[in-house]
């Protein structure tokens, strides 16, 4: 089993977490250049990562490389309600990637402009909404959906993409978990990329 992704990324360090007792090969990819970027492109044409080889399948999408594993691994499958959660999870992840690949490509963020108002509109909607879930006691194993919150959330703080003190409860939430020795060892403080 071959995992392809880079250390920073939360998509990719969700999977890594899931896969802490399994064994695999992670192969760390610097992924917006060079031979690594040719590399990913060869075995996933959306050219994102995570990717994820195994007995002559590639699987794209870390939900799919989930349902995969879970499947592989004799995981419990995903509720309707931890579907959806994970649906509220990505949809924040995917506009915090948006806007960081906005500002790295010199793109001031912080104008009024409609693309920039919708990802922040998105972005305060959802974590409003796991914050609530939280607050009423969901979330509160260590399951799939658990591991995407506390990725997306550590991952938004690394890079400096949102202050999270409006969310109180989804800043105790990682501070409960982020001790965790596969989350340690996943940390993407540690990461040259």
């Amino acid at each position: 089993m071959k995992l392809y992704g880079s250390t920073t990324s939360p998509y990719v360090r969700r999977i890594r977490i899931v896969l802490s007792s399994t064994e695999h090969e992670f192969l760390n990819l610097q992924i917006f250049s060079g031979a690594d970027r040719d590399l990913l492109a060869s075995r996933n044409p959306t050219l994102k990562v995570p990717c994820l080889e195994d007995d002559g399948r590639v699987i794209f999408d870390s939900r799919l490389i989930y349902r995969y594993l879970a499947e592989k691994l004799g995981h419990t499958g995903l509720s309707w309600e931890e579907e959806n959660q994970l649906t509220l999870i990505d949809a924040a992840n995917d506009s915090f990637v948006q806007l960081m690949l906005l500002k790295r490509s010199d793109f001031d963020i912080s104008q009024d402009k409609m693309y920039y108002r919708l990802q922040n509109e998105r972005i305060e909607a959802v974590l409003g909404a796991l914050s609530e879930q939280v607050d009423a006691g969901g979330l509160t194993g260590w399951a799939y959906p658990e591991i995407c919150l506390y990725t997306m959330i550590d991952w938004v703080l690394f890079r400096e993409l949102h202050d999270m003190k409006a969310y109180p409860q989804l800043l105790a939430f990682h501070e409960k978990h982020h001790h965790r020795i596969e989350v340690t060892a996943t940390d993407p403080r540690s990461s040259s990329f």
